[in-house]
């Protein structure tokens, strides 16, 4: 095994050809999916439970098909720690959750962003009237 050391900025790191990495939490992809299933599975279970604490406008359907879609918007990804990683995030999301540290617009914010983009383009900047 070929090591080199680079330097960037202050920091030094090596790379390697054979470079062998240390799982996060599973060992193999099939693990990891079932970690992933798991999560879908809680989340999914505590749905009405958001649905009554927050008092959120939104029916078990609209939630369902929208944790669907960002498990689908994930579904590509094939590294077992990035997948370990996002499944994490993903229970520390549930976690806020269901103790309720966040509030009834973190949860809204998943359907509609109330933030509009600002202009960033001469032409954009021109036609909303900003210097």
């Amino acid at each position: 095994m070929r090591q080199t050391l680079c330097r960037l900025t202050t920091y030094y790191y090596y790379t390697s050809t054979n470079k062998t990495v240390r799982p996060v939490m599973s060992t193999d992809f099939c693990e990891a999916r079932r970690r992933a299933i798991g999560l879908y599975r809680a989340f999914y279970r505590y749905i009405p439970y958001i649905i009554k604490y927050f008092d959120i406008q939104k029916n078990e359907d609209d939630c369902k098909c929208m944790l669907r879609r960002y498990f689908y918007k994930n579904a590509c990804v094939t590294d077992v720690r990035i997948v370990d990683i996002l499944v994490i995030k993903g229970y520390i999301e549930l976690q806020e959750v269901t103790h309720q540290w966040q509030q009834k617009g973190h949860m809204m914010r998943h359907w509609d962003p109330s933030v509009n983009p600002k202009p960033c383009t001469f032409m954009e900047k021109f036609m909303a009237g900003v210097d």
